[in-house]
């Protein structure tokens, strides 16, 4: 067995030899190109920190989904547990992710779009007619061959996914596909762009962000997005992205309505949101009818002449006759400097942390506030726990808080209040007695960024606390402590 971080050239379970670290996937995991020095092929190597019960669920995962043969999925070759560390051994795919395919090329055209969505439908297909669920769905995990094969890979279901939670993805699939943003609150964990939302949160359609968008793809996206709206069987929804990609060919000639075929019938399924639409746009007109009838009976007893006027005197020439809804403003990064930062570092705690607050804003991943090493994760019986305080100056609305830290397994919440007592420590007991956590409950993290999207959009916000109350294992030296190397806050 190995242990401690990878190395180029090491040679895992005597057999998988790594050749170049890729990247980190969304789950904080790092993902590595090596060689099958027995079968002399390529194969990618997820490795996972630490191995052991909090690898249970990777490598399950990874399990069920090498039974499943489909040629949209990767396919799964081993999973291994050394304890310090686990990795599972998977196909490597030549080519890229549809994270980095967007990210460098741009959003993609609805035809390409369609035909990506498509293949993973199929893929999800497969998985959920043996009784399984994929559990990550997204860019990240959406590869395209450099032969044009699109698969999906790095199953990762636990205990709160679902079949309706693969197929939601799907239409953030095609969102992201179509627009380069994540429509989802997970949005966090790989760090895309945000979809652009309105006061509500809901994303801005993507034809309000774009031209070009066929309307019924449009309306499928949305459709799949829209918890109101009862999704699909992923086979269902395969065979209807089967056919708007055949007619993608013809320049999506004929592409007719979206039509669901379930399993038990053959009957259209209409979509629930336009149905609500064609409903309330009936009773808006009822509604002017009637106004306007009120209007005309009052105005045939009034014997003053009517007033008339030129043609387009009585429009509203200020404005634009365009009914397009603009799109939602979109969140943008906040500038933070060091003296908007500091630590809290509730009572028995020797405030020795003081000062290290401005490396989690400086932009710099090498420089991080450091915890002191304790000896229980819960920090100790009396401590609640630390944290850094952000003053943003003055109240605005935010969209999210991004958190980068040097492991995973930091329980951590966001918390808010009406004001900065003072950096002493009866300021910061105060503080743990006023602040309220944004959100049901506490977070566990399983990577090395988090993000919290936990905001009221409705509400303003000057002051955040980032606070953890657990912290990881030492990686060496034994006890328990983490390094946050930096902090973003995005907003309007």
């Amino acid at each position: 067995m190995t242990f401690g971080s990878p190395t180029v050239g090491e040679i895992l379970a005597e057999r998988y030899q790594l050749e170049q670290h890729v990247n980190d996937d969304s789950a904080g995991r790092q993902v590595w190109r090596g060689i099958d020095v027995i079968l002399r092929r390529p194969v990618a190597v997820v490795l996972r920190y630490p191995g052991g019960d909090s690898a249970a669920e990777m490598l399950q995962a990874a399990v069920d989904a090498s039974r499943v043969i489909h040629p949209n999925l990767v396919g799964v070759y081993d999973a291994i547990d050394e304890g310090s560390r686990a990795y599972v051994v998977r196909e490597w795919v030549e080519g890229e992710s549809l994270r980095e395919l967007v990210s460098t090329d741009g959003p993609l055209d609805p035809a390409r779009a369609t035909a990506i969505a498509h293949s993973i439908a199929d893929a999800l297909a497969a998985v959920h007619a043996t009784g399984m669920v994929h559990g990550n769905v997204h860019p990240g995990t959406t590869l395209i061959g450099d032969d044009g094969r699109v698969v999906l890979a790095d199953a990762r279901a636990d205990s709160a996914d679902n079949v309706e939670g693969d197929i939601r993805a799907i239409g953030g699939i095609l969102y992201f596909a179509l627009t380069g943003h994540w429509p989802h609150s997970e949005v966090g964990n790989s760090a895309l762009p945000d979809a652009n939302r309105d006061a509500n949160g809901s994303p801005a359609a993507p034809r309000q962000i774009r031209a070009g968008v066929p309307a019924y793809l449009d309306d499928l996206t949305m459709d799949l997005l829209d918890t109101r709206v009862a999704v699909p069987e992923a086979d269902s929804l395969t065979a209807e992205l089967a056919r708007l990609d055949a007619s993608a060919e013809e320049d999506y000639e004929d592409a007719g309505p979206l039509r669901f075929t379930q399993s038990a019938t053959t009957e259209p399924v209409r979509s629930t949101r336009k149905i609500i639409l064609g409903v309330a746009a009936l009773v808006v007109i009822a509604v002017i009818g009637l106004v306007f009838g009120i209007q005309a009976i009052s105005d045939s007893g009034n014997s003053s002449p009517s007033t008339t006027t030129e043609a387009g005197a009585g429009s509203n020439t200020g404005g634009s006759t365009d009914d397009t809804q603009a799109p939602a403003p979109e969140p943008k990064k906040i500038p933070l400097t060091a003296d908007m930062v500091r630590i809290v570092d509730p009572p028995d705690g020797g405030r020795d942390d003081t000062g290290e607050a401005k490396y989690t804003v400086d932009g710099d991943d090498e420089t991080a506030w450091e915890t002191q090493r304790f000896k229980q994760a819960n920090f100790g019986n009396f401590k609640p726990g630390m944290g850094v305080l952000i003053d943003l100056g003055t109240a605005r609305k935010l969209s999210e808080v991004q958190v980068e830290m040097s492991q995973p397994g930091v329980t951590m919440d966001i918390r808010t209040g009406t004001d900065d007592f003072g950096d002493t420590s009866a300021g910061d007991q105060k503080i743990m007695d006023t602040y309220k956590r944004l959100g049901d409950t506490e977070t566990v993290t399983d990577g090395n960024r988090k993000v919290f999207s936990v905001f009221d959009p409705d509400q303003t916000y000057r002051y955040v606390l980032v606070f953890l109350t657990k912290l990881p294992a030492a990686d060496e030296g034994g006890g328990f402590k983490v390094s946050v190397q930096e902090i973003s806050v995005f907003g309007y």
